[in-house]
């Protein structure tokens, strides 16, 4: 008997994660440091959601069915800020607009692969892009992180076969929070099109990348449609976790591709969210700025305290965007060691090993910390806490 498509993959990490709260009890004292997920917890900043209340009360057509691939206005939106922002020429017929970035990725896969086709992703992945193409019935072909746990171009191209329609790429990246430099990101593109194979760029966290200007060129040149798909979240840059909220920038045939997939699973984005990330477009730059700086912040907070934890042998493999990506000195996997972190330090975040291949080494001694919802106190308390662990 075949199995059905969603036990071809494993459990939800986070969710999985959260199982390991029940049961222990956190004093208050000592009050649980939840560093496990990639969200903003805080609702969207007050003038959005004045705004979103008078879109509800008023705008008739925010509950109504929408067009598939999105609000044209947003999409127009978009197309304008991007073009403006990479110094490329993107047309609103270009971007689609999608249920979270989640489903952007998902809808790309469907528009290019069938069963038995492979994607190459750089280990340690983004675990619900694995889950996907497990469920897809696509292989995914692991490209091990290099130095600076930055993939290799010379290295993917040895793992490019006949069957190879994509390689995925996250920058920012998740989970190691490091930020592929534009060269890189060029080198892959090149290295793509050379193969006639789409390069997908999930740039979710584009908003807090360190870098000032475009963090790459990819859209100057005329012809980026013909390989590029890029993924975007609203919902990291206005809070819009809860409403879901994406896009996919890619050509107009890939999009007419994608259209099929988006009709079938949702028939349209929800027009309250699309709404709240064209006003946030509109009206929040200057607080989006203010975000971006608190979360550079936050990141050289990360790098300030880690001494502590360096001294007592853990490194700092990559930090950036939400997340800070460590190896730990103890002689346990990650798998033992992160629920016993809930019950001897009050912290949850997710081992190494929901990041990567379990016949691939190296995940059993890494650690993902998303430090979106701890401030540069909250940072000095986990690494107190983990800096006193002894085992």
């Amino acid at each position: 008997m075949t199995q059905s498509r969603t036990a071809a993959t494993f459990a939800p990490p986070v969710m999985e994660a959260r199982r390991w709260l029940e049961g222990v009890a956190h004093p208050a004292n000592r009050p649980l440091l939840n560093v496990s997920q990639a969200a903003p917890v805080d609702p969207p900043p007050a003038p959005l959601r004045e705004a979103m209340a008078q879109i509800v009360l008023n705008d008739a057509e925010a509950h109504l069915y929408g067009p598939v691939l999105g609000l044209p206005a947003l999409r127009t939106e978009v197309a304008a800020q991007w073009t403006a922002s990479y110094g490329g020429k993107v047309a609103s017929g270009q971007v689609a607009i999608t249920s979270g970035c989640n489903q952007a990725f998902a809808a790309a896969i469907a528009s290019l692969c069938s069963e038995g086709d492979e994607v190459i992703i750089p280990v340690p992945y983004y675990f619900n892009h694995r889950m996907w193409l497990d469920m897809s019935g696509v292989t995914t072909v692991p490209l091990l992180a290099a130095d600076g746990m930055i993939p290799d171009p010379a290295e993917a191209a040895r793992l490019i076969t006949s069957r190879t329609r994509a390689i995925a790429l996250v920058s920012p990246n998740n989970p190691c929070g490091v930020e592929y430099p534009a060269q890189t990101l060029r080198a892959f593109r090149d290295l793509a099109r050379a193969h006639g194979i789409a390069l997908i760029v999930d740039e979710t966290y584009r908003d807090f990348d360190s870098r000032n200007g475009a963090p790459h060129d990819l859209f100057t040149n005329p012809d980026w449609d013909d390989t590029l798909i890029q993924l975007y979240s609203f919902s990291k840059a206005y809070r819009l976790t809860g409403h879901r909220v994406g896009a996919v920038v890619a050509s107009r045939a890939r999009l007419a591709e994608i259209e099929k997939f988006l009709d079938t699973v949702t028939i349209c984005p929800n027009q309250l969210a699309q709404r709240a990330a064209l006003w946030g477009m509109r009206n929040l730059g200057d607080w989006l700025a203010g975000e971006r700086l608190e979360i550079l912040d936050r990141r050289a907070a990360i790098e300030d305290n880690f001494p502590l934890l360096a001294g007592k042998g853990w490194e700092l493999l990559g930090c950036g965007a939400y997340f800070a990506y460590v190896k730990h000195p103890f002689a346990m996997s990650s798998a033992e060691l992160a629920p016993l972190l809930v019950k001897e330090a009050g912290v949850l975040l997710l081992p190494g090993t929901m990041f990567m291949p379990s016949d691939l080494p190296g995940g059993e001694s890494q650690l993902r910390i998303a430090f979106a919802n701890i401030d540069r106190t909250g940072i000095k308390t986990l690494f107190n806490r983990l800096s006193s662990l002894e085992r």
